[in-house]
């Protein structure tokens, strides 16, 4: 819901950030894996309850999410590099969820469950709304500089984020916390697939 606004303020800050990596020879796929690996070492960190450590890798992955995209536009976005970059921030946000699971199995396990699977309802209507949209040229212009197009939602990068900084800031609400997240994200998930099944279904008929 707030990507719109929070693309447009950050997106100079990082063009300015990525210049100088274009002259050094770094490529938005080598931003793309060592933000991944960072972001991942995450994980072991919430597992032994490093709140802070794990927040420090947590916005250094995505300080180079959105920098990779900067680079990859002021040098050559590619089809690869943006499915490379969408995998991992998946594989990535699940990865913190299963981090505070491991901290406390007995009082996380199950919504940090119950929240990937959340997850994969609003990644999956993502993901099969945008192979819908490229088929039929369907285009989001609020979007436009993103690899893939996609519907709006209540739970988006910004969110997750937001979300995220709480879960580290304030680990012993993370049941509750989470609860609340993953109710947001069923309500997207079902904006989504009715909103993404009408524009195709319009589509289909024009």
């Amino acid at each position: 819901m707030l990507d719109r606004w929070t693309s447009l303020w950050i997106r100079p800050p990082l063009t300015h950030l990525a210049r100088p990596l274009k002259q050094w020879g770094v490529t938005a796929d080598q931003v793309t894996l060592a933000g991944f690996l960072i972001g991942l070492s995450a994980l072991p960190l919430l597992a032994f309850e490093l709140y802070l450590p794990a927040l420090l890798a947590i916005l250094c992955n995505r300080i180079m999410d959105g920098l990779d995209g900067a680079l990859a536009r002021i040098t050559e976005a590619t089809d690869a590099g943006g499915y490379l970059d969408i995998t991992l921030d998946f594989i990535f946000y699940s990865g913190v969820v299963l981090g505070f699971a491991f901290a406390d199995p007995e009082r996380n396990a199950l919504v940090a469950s119950l929240l990937i699977f959340t997850f994969m309802g609003t990644g999956s209507s993502f993901l099969a709304y945008a192979i819908m949209a490229e088929k039929k040229g369907l285009s989001d212009l609020n979007f436009s500089h993103k690899s893939f197009y996609y519907l709006n939602g209540l739970a988006e990068g910004t969110e997750t984020i937001g979300i995220f900084v709480l879960f580290c800031l304030f680990p012993h609400y993370f049941p509750i916390l989470a609860a609340i997240f993953a109710a947001i994200c069923i309500l997207t998930t079902i904006t989504r697939v009715w909103g993404g099944y009408q524009t195709i279904k319009m589509a289909d008929r024009s």
